[in-house]
């Protein structure tokens, strides 16, 4: 049993040995111990290659403005164990959690003896669910990875959302279009209608054959609903019923689509009989904003942070910066885990900012300087093998527009470092 929160910490930083094990059976055991407190709550199920978190974002905001108690469940999170559960906009106290971790840690035990050793991310999910059966209206539930074998595809959504389809952890998910379509498919249920973002071809049929065979609804971004997206953010939607015009603080067209697929989560809610004022609604939308994606977090010199951890995410990323900024003098910082495809990734950064500066983090995923380096045929790319000390530099300067980007993890150690130090 745990005493306190660093003994939690200390708890958790030995599961990560365990790795990462796609599969239901360990969580479905570790649920059952624990009575299912999955079976307790109302939720949607959030899956999709990039643009979870700010959907999710979207539509906890809309519902907690409408008088909801709204939980949230977050992969990854950028402020530690606690940051994968919220109530509302508040992150699960250290003591909370604690105490959710001693009425866990028998089921754990049992099972470890049972040669069934939980991972981390499986007892975090765990903990989510036991902590929304008893806090909240309705939970969001961002899957971590996948779907159909992800951790949280443990439980019965009232609606599933695949916001978008691209090729990432291929390792797992497999390496073509159509087999990861497969694999976010897995999310969809019956009885629980689906809401997608666009999809190509080859993806669009995977999901619609799996929600004909469980026999349930597709709302589809482009053919169900739409937007217009206008000059300075100006954000017009159309669902089947509803018609809303706001203005969006986070930028890019990516947004504008996240935006919109969280739209037409609130109007199934809304035919579901949840009471949702769309006027208030639009309101909570248009002011989101979410930490590490094209965040401001300087403005002397301007500093914008961006987890843009895979090439569709880089893709959106370099849009939204030669949308904004197309004529200023622009630098970039970057470092990510070495299992993505860097050469892409680098191959998209080539020669678009006056320096690229390669650098590393404390993480055993991270890709090191010299391979990022190698990797990349940028004529003004650099190798800084401290980030500390690459944030430092940036941090002296008294004006410019600085970039970083990359993976999650390494955006959450960023930005801790530059709130605390700027």
């Amino acid at each position: 049993m745990f005493t306190t929160f660093q003994e939690v910490e200390s708890f958790f930083d030995t599961r990560k040995s365990l790795g990462i094990r796609p599969g239901l059976d360990r969580i479905q055991r570790l649920l059952g111990l624990l009575g299912d407190p999955q079976k307790e709550i109302q939720a949607i199920h959030v899956a999709g290659t990039n643009g979870k978190g700010s959907t999710v974002q979207y539509i906890k905001n809309a519902l907690h403005t409408n008088g909801y108690q709204v939980g949230v469940f977050i992969s990854p999170s950028i402020t530690g164990l606690t940051g994968h559960i919220y109530l509302n906009d508040t992150e699960i106290g250290d003591e909370e959690f604690l105490h959710l971790c001693n009425e866990i840690y028998p089921c754990i035990k049992q099972m470890d003896n049972e040669n069934l050793a939980p991972t981390e991310f499986e007892i975090i999910t765990a903990l989510g669910f036991l902590y929304f059966s008893n806090n909240g209206d309705i939970a969001l539930i961002e899957a971590g990875m996948g779907g159909r074998a992800d951790t949280t595809n443990c439980f019965q959504p009232i609606i599933s959302i695949i916001t978008n389809i691209a090729k990432d952890h291929t390792r797992f998910l497999g390496e073509t279009i159509a087999e990861i379509a497969y694999q976010k498919a897995g999310i969809i249920k019956s009885n629980a209608p689906v809401i997608t973002g666009e999809l190509d071809r080859e993806a669009k049929s995977v999901i619609e054959l799996e929600a004909n065979k469980r026999k349930t609804e597709v709302y589809k971004l482009g053919e169900d609903f739409f937007y217009r997206r206008e000059k300075h953010q100006q954000f017009i939607w159309k669902g089947t019923q509803i018609q809303i015009e706001t203005r969006l603080k986070m930028v890019g067209e990516h947004q504008a689509k996240n935006a919109s697929i969280a739209l037409m989560a609130l109007e199934l809610l809304s035919d579901k009989g949840y009471s949702i004022s769309f006027s208030k609604a639009g309101d909570a939308i248009a002011a989101t904003r979410l930490a590490g994606r094209f965040e401001v977090v300087s403005k002397e010199p301007i500093i914008i942070l961006d987890g843009a951890h895979n090439p569709d995410g880089m893709a959106a990323f370099l849009s939204t910066v030669e949308e904004n900024f197309p004529h200023t003098n622009k630098h970039i910082l970057f470092a990510a885990f070495k299992d993505k495809d860097l050469e892409l990734m680098l191959k998209q950064l080539e020669n678009k900012f006056a320096s690229l500066t390669l650098t590393s983090f404390p993480h055993p995923r991270a890709a090191q300087t010299e391979q990022l380096f190698t990797s990349s045929s940028d004529v003004n790319k650099r190798i800084h093998d401290n980030w500390i000390e690459a944030i430092d530099e940036i941090i002296k300067k008294q004006s410019g527009y600085y970039f970083i980007t990359g993976s999650l993890n390494f955006i959450s150690l960023v930005r801790t470092y530059i709130l605390t130090n700027k």
